[in-house]
């Protein structure tokens, strides 16, 4: 009886597919930690300066409080000015009037002188920017004038208006404008080359160029400019209006030296930082927000 070897084939096991990878949805935040986060960047911001302000304080206090000091402690001001803090608004006519009165009228002056300097300025800059004969041509007289300073404009605006608002106003414009032009000239000359041959492939129109391309561009060297500027315009109009008169924070500071007043200076001079670092920081937000994020904060 023949036997017949059966050949067996080894059993193939079986492959289980690959379990599908499920992406699980990020766990939210929880409000409570959100708001904790907030809160301790919030106190990495206010508490060291609040510690310096608080430790300057402490040291002012101690130096004047000795005998023979010329300046009066901050106890002394605050007694002194508490009228001027708690009611800014009084106006009892004339050049007797608060705080508030006389910190918008040079807030008014600055908005009048800025705003010009700011549009000619922008304006003067993309010139110089884009065409080399205005650069060479105006470049150097802008590099002369910039040295000028800022009262010594004073007597010139006077000359010419006769009054001593728009002598105030030109002051501030003459003061703020350069950086703005030389800023803003910066800039343009760094447009990228492939962005003009973009905008030469597409036949932009020179307006169309300005507005798509330069602007753009340019604006974290516009803002910048800008910053200073209005730091400069701040400067300026206290100088100015020491000498014009009339309400305005400067005159209320030579007012209160020609009163013998020192605390009312100092309150006032308190006055003057804050607005200043408020302006400073408007500009600088409106730039980031402009500039999605690119220009300094």
């Amino acid at each position: 009886m023949n036997v017949h070897a059966l050949k067996t084939e080894p059993a193939t096991p079986s492959v289980k597919a690959p379990a599908a990878v499920v992406a699980l949805a990020p766990k939210a935040q929880p409000k409570s930690e959100k708001y904790s986060k907030m809160a301790k960047d919030v106190a990495a911001q206010v508490i060291p300066p609040l510690i310096v302000v608080i430790l300057l304080g402490l040291m002012w206090e101690l130096l004047c409080q000795r005998a023979g000091s010329t300046l009066p402690p901050p106890s002394k001001v605050y007694k002194d000015t508490k009228e001027l803090i708690f009611d800014p608004f009084f106006d009892n006519g004339g050049l007797d009037k608060g705080l508030f009165w006389h910190l918008s009228a040079s807030l008014w002056r600055v908005a009048y002188g800025y705003a010009l300097a700011a549009v000619v300025g922008i304006g003067l800059g993309t010139l110089v920017g884009q065409s080399v004969w205005a650069m060479r041509g105006l470049d150097p007289i802008f590099q002369v004038l910039r040295t000028i300073p800022p009262l010594a404009w004073l007597p010139l605006a006077l000359a010419a208006f006769r009054d001593g608002q728009p002598s105030a106003i030109f002051v501030i414009f003459i003061t703020s404008i350069w950086p703005i032009i030389i800023n803003t000239a910066v800039g343009i000359r760094n447009i990228p080359q492939d962005y003009r041959n973009v905008a030469a492939v597409v036949r932009l129109n020179p307006l169309e160029f300005f507005w798509k391309v330069m602007l753009p561009s340019a604006a974290p060297y516009i803002f910048t400019g800008l910053r200073i500027g209005i730091g400069l315009s701040w400067l300026a109009i206290i100088a100015a209006e020491m000498l014009i008169g009339g309400v305005g924070i400067g005159f209320f500071i030579w007012d209160a030296w020609n009163s013998s007043h020192i605390s009312e200076i100092i309150l006032a001079l308190f006055y003057v930082g804050i607005v200043g670092f408020v302006l400073d920081r408007m500009i600088a937000g409106l730039g980031k927000l402009v500039t999605h994020g690119t220009s300094a904060a």
